[in-house]
């Protein structure tokens, strides 16, 4: 499935031949490289947060799993370029999904952990995905019955699978597919491969829930953005706390693993022991972590203190201005500014530590391309927001037709997205500098909200109950909430199928507030 009307090989950024490759492509060259050398490595402390064993996996033996697994699906009659949604945690599991998922000719629609079936059902009814890859469970939310929820809910769903032990009856287990090997049939193409589309990912902006679809060649571009102003070497030890859930994740996590032909060390937030032990035991030369947790770590000890890179990434780009200055002599550290589905910006802090502003135009990665590759333009609109384009932005709405639907879609202008965040201009540097965060947009540890929507659910359940938003320096915002009988409110948000941040955030109404009503 091609969207849109500009083939990706002829924007710019066509000077790398990565650009004109699939994620398979990639993922190939790697395994002939180094089909021995380790490729994925579990959480040590799996055993902790969901079921199956710690995995360790060469290329050769993932190649073997992902073929599997393409195999399984496409033997449900899956056609070409259906939608298969994950929602998996950060292990070789998710992984092993995604890129199976997209051998098979299929698109991938990963999901945030912590939506819940009314999240997750609304979304996939938008994009008719046609099967769901989840596991058991997930500490102690049972993922398996989840599934079944969200299937129920969304018609076109028709195959669900699973990872894990005691799965519920109607989820397929596909925990053999480490142990028995398949070959997908071949998928046959028209036009380039890299453009057509891979993934699709969810977003929210002031109309509502916006589907995004984005083209191999457009996964590759926004990874190869990050690779070269990172400047990761080859065969590079990745340590990621961040699961693939996203275009961000995806681009500062599976990209620049497959990129280096290095190996991946997922990681599950946040045990520093775990996370320090595995830095130290899998000798890990990059680190990806959510940007308002580098000064804590740093301060910990547990990045920074050797040569390195850190990418930091800022999913409330507007608050990494106040971020602590980054010490020089010690590891390098990569700011990557992420305006949620619609685009990224990674920029490496100067010798002074500081937080780089954005250029003004064209954002040029010159230390790594060695050409000045412009992956990513930037610009203030007239209504004072910042555009984005280039290659790494997404280029089309999706499913194909949305844009003569009355459901809220990606709008895209010329090859030109708004991404919805105020920034200023400053003509003399010439730089942008995002001023706040977008309006009516509420966001909690990297989920979007829309303030209203939430104000409503929680307005219809029982009269008087409120909830508001406010800053919070480590997740962007926290949520809080009142209610006469805060039981039964949390109930009635889990019946609905409400995410867990909006439940949680709920207290009993105290006696002087009651009075004061």
């Amino acid at each position: 499935m091609i969207l849109g009307t500009e083939n990706a090989r002829g924007r710019e950024g066509d000077g790398d031949p990565s650009m004109k490759a699939t994620l398979d492509d990639l993922f190939r060259r790697a395994l002939a490289r180094r089909p021995d050398a380790v490729a994925l490595i579990d959480p040590p402390d799996r055993a902790s947060f969901t079921d199956g064993p710690v995995r360790r996996l060469t290329y050769a033996e993932a190649d073997r799993a992902i073929s599997a697994l393409a195999a399984r699906l496409r033997g449900f009659g899956l056609p070409v370029d259906s939608v298969v949604a994950t929602q998996l945690p950060n292990t070789v599991d998710g992984v092993i999904a995604l890129l199976a998922i997209l051998r098979a000719g299929l698109i991938a629609a990963p999901l945030p952990l912590l939506w819940r079936h009314a999240d997750a059902a609304t979304a996939l009814g938008r994009v008719a995905a046609r099967a769901l890859i989840g596991c058991n469970r997930i500490h102690e939310t049972l993922y398996g019955d989840l599934a079944m929820h969200i299937a129920m809910e969304t018609f076109t769903i028709r195959f669900l699978c699973g990872f894990g032990e005691g799965l519920p009856d109607g989820v397929v287990s596909v925990d053999d597919i480490f142990e028995h090997g398949a070959e997908p049939p071949a998928v046959e193409r028209f036009g380039a491969a890299a453009d057509h589309v891979a993934v699709v990912t969810f977003d929210v902006t002031a109309d509502g829930l916006i589907p995004v679809a984005r083209s191999h060649a457009e996964l590759v571009a926004g990874g190869l953005a990050v690779h070269l102003e990172a400047r990761i070497d080859n065969e590079a030890a990745i340590l990621a706390a961040l699961a693939p859930g996203s275009f961000a994740s995806i681009a500062t996590t599976i990209v620049p693993w497959l990129l280096s032909a290095g190996t991946l060390v997922l990681h599950h937030p946040f045990t520093t022991a775990t996370f320090a032990e595995q830095s130290e035991a899998e000798r890990c030369t990059v680190t990806v972590l959510p940007g308002p947790m580098v000064a804590t770590f740093a301060e910990a000890g547990l990045i920074g203190g050797e040569r390195g890179t850190v990418l930091s990434i800022w999913r409330s780009p507007e608050r990494i201005a106040g971020s602590p200055i980054w010490p020089s002599g010690g590891a390098d550290l990569v700011d990557v500014l992420v305006f949620g589905e619609m685009g990224l910006v990674p920029a490496r802090r100067g010798a002074d530590g500081k937080a780089l502003a954005m250029p003004n135009g064209r954002a040029l990665f010159p230390q790594g391309s060695g050409q000045g590759v412009a992956l990513v333009n930037t610009s203030r609109g007239p209504a004072g927001s910042l555009w984005l384009s280039g290659p790494l932005v997404p280029h089309a709405a999706f499913p194909p037709g949305a844009d003569r639907g009355g459901a809220p879609k990606l709008k895209v202008t010329h090859g030109v997205v708004d991404t919805g965040y105020p920034c200023k201009l400053d003509r003399i540097s010439n730089t942008l500098t995002i001023d706040g965060p977008q309006p009516g947009l509420i966001n909690v540890g990297g989920y979007r909200f829309l303030m209203r929507d939430l104000q409503a659910l929680v307005a219809g359940i029982e009269d008087g109950s409120s909830v508001a938003a406010f800053p919070d320096p480590l997740a962007g915002h926290r949520l809080s909430g009142i209610a006469d009988d805060r039981e039964a409110i949390c109930q009635a948000l889990l019946a609905h199928g409400a995410n867990p941040l909006l439940v949680a955030a709920f207290r009993a109404r105290s006696r002087r507030q009651q009075s004061a009503a």
